[in-house]
C-alpha cells in the first residue's frame, strides 16, 4: 500500500537550503559591519556535519558513503578552524576518500541497482556518490532531488499520479539530477541553470497528454538536470 508522504521531517534538500541561508545571513551581517559573526563563522564547516548526518537518517542507511564523506570532510575543515588540528595533520588522510570512493563502487555492484519505493513523496540526496530509486507509487505527488559531486536519479516508469501535476524540485552543484518518466507523460521544466544544462532529452512522442503530469523545477550549477525515458 501506497503512503501518502514521507515529509513528517525537514528533508535534506530543505536543512541544506536553511543553513545555507544562515550562513549567507551571518556573512551579510559581518561584510556590513552591522554584528561582528566572525567566531560564529569558525563554526560554518559543522553545517556539513549537519547535513552528512541527516542525509544518512533521511535515506535509513541505504546512502552511507557519500553522506560519511561529506561528514569527514566538514569534521576535519572544523578541526582546523578550531585549531585543534593543523592542515598537515589532516592531509595525511586523503587517501580515505579514495578508500571510500572505492567502497562506493562495491556496494554499488553488490547491492540492488535501483532502491524501490511506493512512497508517494521521495527525499534523494547524493553527495560524493550516486543514489537510484524506482517508484512504484499509484498516487505519487513529488519528490526532491540534491546532488553534491554526485547524482541522483528517480525511475518513474511505474508510478501513477492521481492528483496532476506532481512536482519534483531538483538541485544539482557540480553533479547530475535525473528523472525517468514514461514517454506520453506531459512534462514542463521550470529549471533555472547557470553554467550548467536543464533538458527534456525524451523522443518527441505522438501521444501526449494535454495536461501536465509532471512539473521539473529546481536549480543547477555546474551540473545538469535532465528529463528522460
Amino acid at each position: 500500500m501506497s503512503t501518502t508522504s514521507t515529509r513528517r521531517f525537514p528533508s535534506v534538500q530543505i536543512l541544506f537550503g536553511a543553513l545555507v541561508v544562515v550562513l549567507g545571513a551571518l556573512l551579510l551581517l559581518d561584510t556590513t559591519g552591522l554584528f561582528p559573526t566572525t567566531d560564529l563563522l569558525l563554526y560554518a564547516p559543522s553545517l556539513f556535519v549537519v547535513v552528512g548526518l541527516w542525509a544518512l537518517v533521511q535515506s535509513r542507511l541505504r546512502n552511507i558513503v557519500g553522506p560519511v564523506v561529506l561528514v569527514t570532510i566538514g569534521a576535519a575543515w572544523q578541526a582546523v578552524a578550531l585549531d585543534l588540528a593543523t592542515v598537515d595533520d589532516v592531509i595525511v588522510f586523503w587517501p580515505v576518500l579514495v578508500i571510500a570512493f572505492g567502497l562506493s563502487v562495491i556496494l554499488g555492484t553488490y547491492r540492488a541497482k535501483t532502491v524501490p519505493t511506493e512512497d508517494a513523496y521521495t527525499s534523494m540526496f547524493a553527495a560524493f556518490g550516486g543514489v537510484e530509486r524506482r517508484n512504484t507509487s499509484k498516487a505519487f505527488t513529488g519528490a526532491d532531488l540534491t546532488a553534491l559531486f554526485g547524482a541522483a536519479e528517480i525511475d518513474l516508469r511505474d508510478a501513477e499520479i492521481t492528483d496532476r501535476p506532481a512536482r519534483i524540485n531538483a538541485v544539482a552543484l557540480f553533479g547530475a539530477a535525473e528523472v525517468i518518466v514514461p514517454r506520453d507523460w506531459n512534462v514542463q521544466m521550470d529549471v533555472l541553470p547557470v553554467l550548467g544544462a536543464a533538458e527534456d532529452s525524451r523522443r518527441r512522442s505522438e501521444t501526449v497528454n494535454d495536461e501536465v503530469d509532471l512539473v521539473v523545477g529546481g536549480f543547477t550549477a555546474f551540473g545538469g538536470i535532465e528529463v528522460k525515458d
